[in-house]
């Protein structure tokens, strides 16, 4: 009879009370400025969470499906090149593309430790339950808090570490915010670990604005629904039929851009914060950027970060990619920085250095 295995589950928490940033901060913040914003991650109550998970099923919105067959391509390759024993999940929302590379560290027999980190202590006891359950054995050793803030709380590494941030979260922050939050991932890498980005490529703005801006409306729908949110939460009185989904994308800056535009001039109200907000017509509100990137500009965010490319996953359309990359140590040979004449290349399996041409899938 095969002795069970049993799991080791142990969850701390870094979050003390205030500690986090809440709606009524980032409101007060954003809605004062010159160039009205607010932060995306207030898209995502109960609603505007169902709102995105149709968003992910719609034909114009290939990032989701695409990742996801990428990492089904490529999980076993990512597994045996790194030989990962650890995963450390960045927001343990959905688990089906985690469970791709939890599922390759199982089948390669490397599977030791899943650490979670999650601002919620309840999302990460269920993740932390629910892999124990699939994974027999596994030690789980669940960080609530923030990862942009409480990375320094990761447990010593169990040994190989492999750290995904997936979904394009990275194409959220604002360029100088994007290469502290690499540097931040780059400090919890030893040598023998990996980073795993997913990232949105630089292609056809139609393709890339109609993924943001669907034909059924869904998008239009989940970007204002963070109008309702304000309402409900802060006492605010938008009129949310005034106000109109805009998406488009930046050229200059290689990124899309949403934001709600006032259709007429208005006054709003926020009970709550006993705070006016004034809207001219056409007035508008910057509620996301997702950045789009090419090998080069990736390339330029990793080395300004100490980070170095490893290898560029993507689909046979090439539309979205998943990167492989590491710390760079002193000392190592530059991998092609890209200026001075150099170009930018990628380690192929047999560990020959080529040119940075994104990877098909085979056949």
């Amino acid at each position: 009879m095969e002795p069970t295995l049993e799991s080791v589950v142990e969850v701390r928490s870094y979050l003390a009370p205030g500690d986090e940033r809440t709606l009524a901060d980032d409101v007060l913040d954003g809605l004062t400025r010159p160039l009205k914003k607010l932060p995306p991650k207030h898209l995502y109550d109960a609603r505007g969470s169902l709102l995105f998970e149709a968003i992910c099923e719609l034909p114009e919105y290939y990032r989701t499906r695409t990742e996801r067959l990428i990492l089904e391509t490529y999980a076993d390759d990512i597994v045996a090149r790194t030989g990962a024993v650890e995963l450390v999940e960045l927001g343990s929302g959905s688990a089906t593309k985690t469970r791709l590379l939890l599922d390759a560290m199982a089948t390669a027999g490397t599977l030791r430790r899943y650490v979670p980190v999650d601002v919620s202590a309840a999302t990460v006891h269920a993740v932390a339950d629910r892999f124990c359950n699939e994974y027999p054995g596994l030690s789980v050793h669940g960080v609530v808090g923030d990862f942009e803030r409480h990375l320094s709380h990761l447990p010593p590494a169990a040994g190989p570490r492999l750290v995904p941030c997936l979904g394009g979260t990275i194409g959220n922050f604002p360029p100088g915010s994007r290469r502290r939050f690499l540097r931040g991932l780059g400090n919890v890498l030893d040598p023998a670990s990996h980073l795993l980005l997913g990232i949105d490529l630089v292609k056809d703005p139609r393709a890339l604005e109609a993924a943001y801006d669907d034909s059924a409306g869904v998008t239009a729908q989940f970007n204002l629904n963070i109008l309702h949110v304000l309402n409900r939460e802060l006492g605010a009185d938008f009129d949310v039929d005034a106000f109109e989904h805009v998406a488009f994308f930046d050229r200059r800056r290689e990124w899309i851009e949403m934001r709600l535009r006032a259709t007429e001039p208005q006054q709003v109200r926020v009970e709550a914060l006993d705070l006016d907000v004034e809207f001219g017509a056409r007035e508008e509100l910057r509620t996301e950027i997702s950045a789009k990137f090419t090998p080069e500009s990736l390339h330029s965010d990793l080395a300004a970060a100490g980070l170095e490319p490893v290898e560029l996953y993507t689909d046979p359309d090439e539309l979205f990619a998943v990167s492989l990359a590491r710390r760079a140590e002193p000392g190592d040979e530059p991998r092609g920085a890209y200026g001075g004449g150099a170009l930018i290349g990628f380690t192929d399996r047999a560990g020959h250095w080529r040119l940075a041409q994104p990877r098909r899938r085979p056949g």
